[in-house]
């Protein structure tokens, strides 16, 4: 297929707004706990210091400066840093991030930068997915469009962790998977797309262990649709071949850890969920049974789909309410499906399809516009019935039943896993986040058989869809001003980063014979991993210090007399300057 000028121009504009929602206000906020994470261990640096013995922990050394913290690191400090900081997981990523940053400068929004990267790439790549695999330009870039306003991406590009690099390299590998196919089919060479394919397959597994599930898929395709032994036999010699890569790091590396410390892990939140389900320091962890796992998991199917955004939340919109609507949606689907096709619709029809969609709201225990929405599902679920029937060549079927493997495997995989370990801590929505792009494919086709309606039936459901478009603009809102806690974890907004504001004090302030003074706050180790050689907190000065000269000679120390004031003694006049009161876990975020 050939590019057009004007389809060039609509991609181009698609890709910068993609861009500038990712980019904007990407900087703002300090960064979260597993942020903090990240930061350290893309630099060698374990958190609380145990490969830090001779700068905080050493006999009689009352003092450290930060050119001792930033003392050359190893390998070895590599690989401990990602064993007790991230349980082995996303080596691939932070090498990436190790060498960004050495070229960029360690920073908050440096960090955070090849977030915002990967996810506007790969808005790119789902424009280019559906266009060559689904021969329609029009619906690569209505997909490239919802994946470029999708509200999961922009969150998730705002953080500095592995999100947007395994989502873009699980695309591309199902992008190149397909590919391969395709090759082999017209008997053309396939050696240098099966050697891609496996250095991809190892990326991703390698960024998140959790990619397995997007590998399982294509795996399940094959046995539906690949009949060609040979092809057999190169897929399976590639996934050998990068399994026996990847095991390299779990049997030479910090993988080796995962898995013991992921059943610790399952134990643990197990033992939450039975003996404290609401008041644990990990959130709400509930037994898994049937009906809480389907409790938890609504929402993350809900929003997979960015026409069904916010309407799986049953504690604010009440099961009660979500019923009433279904019904009269349903109502609403069955009159679209009898209806649709006549050429002669009766002129009776749309006014009592658009009542049954507004009927329920003087029902509805609180005045909600989701429910309006949530009525029209079942009309969006028949489109795309309708699209996937009519819309589509028998030669595509296949494509499509791989699109649909794809969306919903990761997260039923996660409520597997929830039943096997006994608990719901584990259904979140960034661990089936690999789906995405493909409910973006699914969104399209239902909007592109929608602009097929006749006219009234398509007014009323392009209201319905500009009605979550605000929803959604809303809630992205939300998600720049931090106030979005399923998709940025605070309802109450972050400041500034602490660290980095004291840093930049610390270097305009500090003269020769000044002391800095960091707060230690008490520590409770739950396991061996977690486990450091002092009983005090050192984080605090282990962040300030992420944003001081590597070869800068500040006097600090400890002050295990208070656990909250970052300050500064002058030298000369013993005077105490507190360059930052963190107030608990107020600015701790």
């Amino acid at each position: 297929m050939q590019f057009s000028k004007k389809r060039t121009l609509w991609l181009t504009l698609i890709i910068l707004l993609a861009f500038g929602l990712r980019l904007y206000r990407s900087g703002t906020y300090g960064i979260y706990l597993d942020e903090k994470y990240t930061m350290v261990i893309s630099q060698g640096i374990v958190m609380e210091g145990s490969n830090q013995h001779d700068v905080f922990f050493m006999p009689g050394k009352t003092y450290f400066t930060p050119a001792e913290f930033w003392s050359p690191k190893t390998i070895h400090d590599f690989i401990e840093a990602n064993i007790r900081g991230d349980i082995g997981n996303s080596p691939a990523y932070y090498a990436v991030l190790w060498g960004w940053m050495k070229v960029f400068g360690l920073s908050d929004f440096s960090a955070r930068f090849p977030s915002v990267l990967f996810s506007t790439l790969l808005v790119g790549l789902v424009y280019i997915f559906v266009r060559r695999h689904f021969r329609s330009e029009s619906l690569a870039l209505l997909s490239a469009l919802i994946a470029a306003v999708e509200p999961f991406f922009i969150a998730y590009s705002h953080m500095a962790r592995n999100y947007s690099f395994s989502f873009f390299l699980t695309l591309l590998a199902t992008h190149l998977f397909l590919l391969l196919l395709e090759r082999a089919r017209n008997q053309q060479k396939t050696g240098g797309l099966f050697v891609a394919y496996g250095l991809t397959f190892v990326l991703s597994l390698l960024s998140h262990y959790l990619t397995i599930t997007v590998f399982l898929c294509h795996g399940i395709y094959m046995l539906l649709y690949v009949r060609k032994p040979r092809l057999w036999v190169s897929f399976s010699a590639v996934a050998l071949i990068g399994v026996a890569v990847v095991s390299l790091w779990f049997i030479f590396g910090a993988g080796k850890y995962t898995f013991q410390t992921l059943a610790y892990q399952a134990q643990v939140y197990r033992q939450a969920a039975l003996t404290n389900p609401y008041n644990n320091g990990f959130g709400i962890i509930l037994p898994a049974t049937i009906r809480t796992v389907t409790e938890r998991s609504l929402p993350i199917w809900a929003d997979l789909f960015i026409l069904s955004n916010g309407l799986g939340q049953i504690d604010t919109l009440g099961v009660r309410n979500l019923l009433l609507a279904l019904v009269f949606g349903l109502g609403a689907g069955w009159l679209l499906s009898r209806y649709v096709r006549r050429a002669d619709v009766p002129t009776w029809v749309v006014p009592v399809y658009l009542a049954l969609l507004l009927i329920g709201l003087p029902f509805y225990t609180v005045m909600k516009p989701q429910y309006v929405v949530v009525a029209a599902l079942p009309s969006f679920a028949y489109l795309l019935y309708w699209a996937l029937r009519d819309d589509t060549t028998r030669e595509q079927r296949p494509f499509l039943v791989l699109v649909t493997l794809l969306a919903v495997v990761p997260t039923l995989f996660l409520l597997l896993m929830s039943f096997r370990n006994g608990h719901t801590y584990g259904i979140t929505q960034r661990y089936s986040g690999f789906s995405f792009p493909y409910t973006a494919l699914l969104v399209a086709l239902i909007l592109q058989r929608m602009a097929k309606l006749p006219m009234a039936f398509r007014v009323v459901l392009v209201a319905v869809t500009i009605l979550q478009g605000v929803l959604v603009a809303q809630l992205l809102n939300r998600i720049y001003d931090d106030s979005a806690p399923k998709y940025t974890y605070f309802g109450r907004p972050r400041g500034p980063n602490p660290h980095y504001l004291v840093a930049q004090k610390i270097k305009e302030q500090y003269a020769p014979g000044d002391t800095v003074l960091y707060p230690s706050v008490r520590l409770s180790f739950r396991d061996e991993v977690e486990k450091t050689y002092w009983p005090y907190s050192i984080q605090d000065a282990q962040l300030t210090n992420l944003y001081l000269p590597k070869d800068a000679a500040y006097l600090q120390r400890m002050d295990t007399t208070q656990a909250d004031r970052i300050i500064l003694v002058k030298g000369r006049t013993g005077e105490k300057i507190t360059l930052f009161d963190l107030d608990g876990k107020t600015h701790r975020y």
